[in-house]
């Protein structure tokens, strides 16, 4: 039996948003889950880590696999705040994800400063003939309240 329904894993990815926020990181959070245990969540560490690959999914996953031992993370769920970039897609995908919940979108986040690529997740499992599940609209609202909050903290840069 899984714990964490879609909107309690994406509370958690909410909860890591708001923490990289306090830390001076950009408003993404992300949480990944198997077999009902919350196996790796994470925040951007881009500006921490001065590593532009450091997105929340990259961070997360990075974390799921070191604690598993595995690259490969079959039966994985995973929330993140905003639709993945192509980046973060193509590392879900590879890691063998079965579901990824989103909540904001890749323009919502264009609308608050970030450089984004303008290629949808869905268009990334549609012609990468991906097996991984999407989900968007997750809690959308409070995924797309996290840009405001960063905003509101006098620390967003531009991205």
């Amino acid at each position: 039996m899984n714990r964490f329904d879609p909107e309690s894993l994406m509370r958690a990815a909410i909860a890591q948003a708001r923490a990289g926020i306090a830390a001076g990181q950009s408003p993404f959070g992300c949480a990944i889950a198997r077999a009902g245990e919350l196996i790796a969540e994470a925040h951007n560490m881009v500006w921490a880590t001065t590593d532009i690959t450091a997105h929340a999914e990259i961070v997360a996953l990075r974390r799921a696999c070191q604690k598993t031992g595995r690259i490969h993370l079959e039966g994985a769920v995973v929330a993140t705040t905003c639709e993945p970039c192509p980046m973060c897609m193509a590392a879900l995908h590879w890691a063998q994800v079965d579901t990824v919940y989103y909540g904001a979108l890749i323009d919502d986040a264009t609308r608050s400063g970030f450089n984004e690529l303008h290629i949808p997740a869905s268009d990334m499992v549609r012609l990468g003939r991906s097996r991984v599940e999407l989900v968007s609209d997750v809690l959308s609202a409070e995924c797309k309240a996290l840009f405001q909050e960063w905003r509101q903290t006098g620390d967003a840069r531009e991205y």
